[in-house]
C-alpha cells in the first residue's frame, strides 16, 4: 500500500511564487508539480491575474481543471474555458473609493481587469503595467476603464510606496472594497469581502477537498488569506515581511525553485516524472 500523500491540494501564487522573474516555469517546478500529480494530489494555480492572463500558463502546466483567478473574484474551468464563478466590482462603488483615496493623496493612475474570459485589461494615461508582458489596452480617459464590468482596480502612486498607498486606501475605503497588495507597483481594489482565501475555499469544495488538506505558497500580502485559510502556508524567500510573518516556513526564491524544493521534500517517495 502506498503511504499517504501530505497534502492533496497544492495551491500556488503565480508571479514572484511559481514563475520566475521572466514570466516562465523552469523545468524544475514542472517536474515537481508532474510528481505531486502522480502522487494523487491536485495542483491550484491560486492568483491575481485575470482568466484571460492565466490561460496561457494553465496551458504550459497542462491544466485542464480550475484556477483561482482575480484575488478570489474568478473561479476558472481552464477544460471548458468558461468561469464556474465570478463577481464583479460595482463601477460606482470603485469610481467613489478611487475619489477617495486622491482626496487623501493626491492623483493616482489607474487601470482595470475586465470581467469575463475575454476581458481586456485597460490602463489610462500614465499608468505603467508592473508586467510588461502581460497585454493590455491604453485608453484615453479615466472614464473609459467603465465601459465593461471589471473584477477589479489597480492602483500606483508616482511617489508613495505600495505599502504606504495600500495602507491609505484601506483606511479610506472602508466597505467600498477590500484593498490587496499583490506585487511591486500593484495595489488593487476587488470587491469587498473577496479575497484568495474565498476562492481558495470555493475551489476547494469544487473539488472535494478541506483546507486541513491544503498547503499553499505565496509572496505577498495578498496571500496571508490564503495562509490563514490552508493547513500550511509556505512564503518565498523573497516574499514580502508581512506574509512571512504569519508563515508556517520560509522556502527558497522563485528564482531558485522554492516551491520544487518543498514539493520535493513532502512527495519524495511519488513516482518520478517521465520528460521526453
Amino acid at each position: 500500500m502506498a503511504p499517504p500523500i501530505a497534502y492533496s491540494l497544492i495551491a500556488t501564487d503565480l508571479d514572484g511564487t511559481l514563475l520566475r522573474g521572466d514570466d516562465t516555469l523552469s523545468d524544475r517546478s514542472l517536474d515537481a508539480l508532474a510528481q505531486v500529480a502522480a502522487a494523487g494530489a491536485q495542483h491550484l494555480v491560486v492568483t491575481g491575474r485575470p482568466a484571460p492572463r492565466v490561460r496561457p500558463l494553465l496551458d504550459v502546466l497542462g491544466s485542464r481543471g480550475l484556477a483561482v483567478c482575480g484575488q478570489g473574484a474568478q473561479l476558472y474551468d481552464a477544460g471548458a474555458d468558461r468561469l464556474l464563478w465570478s463577481i464583479i466590482l460595482d463601477r460606482e462603488l470603485a469610481e467613489t473609493a478611487l475619489g477617495k483615496i486622491e482626496a487623501e493623496v493626491g492623483e493616482v493612475y489607474a487601470a482595470v481587469d475586465q470581467d469575463g474570459v475575454d476581458g481586456l485589461t485597460l490602463i489610462e494615461p500614465g499608468y505603467l503595467m508592473p508586467h510588461p508582458t502581460l497585454p493590455a489596452v491604453r485608453v484615453q480617459h479615466r472614464d473609459d476603464l467603465w465601459c465593461e464590468p471589471i473584477s477589479k482596480v489597480l492602483l500606483r502612486h508616482p511617489t508613495l510606496s505600495d505599502d504606504e498607498l495600500a495602507a491609505t486606501a484601506r483606511s479610506v475605503v472602508g466597505s467600498l472594497a477590500t484593498v490587496t497588495m499583490s506585487g511591486p507597483g500593484t495595489v488593487e481594489l476587488q470587491p469587498c469581502g473577496i479575497t484568495k482565501a474565498t476562492g481558495l475555499a470555493l475551489a476547494a469544495e469544487h473539488l472535494g477537498l478541506g483546507a486541513h488538506e491544503t498547503i499553499a505558497f505565496g509572496d505577498m500580502p495578498n496571500d496571508i488569506p490564503m495562509f490563514d485559510w490552508a493547513a500550511r502556508g509556505v512564503a518565498m524567500a523573497n516574499a514580502h515581511p508581512e506574509l512571512k510573518a504569519v508563515a508556517d516556513e520560509v522556502t527558497l526564491s522563485n528564482e531558485d525553485d522554492g516551491i520544487a524544493v518543498v514539493l520535493e521534500r513532502l512527495f519524495a517517495g511519488a513516482p518520478a516524472p517521465f520528460r521526453v
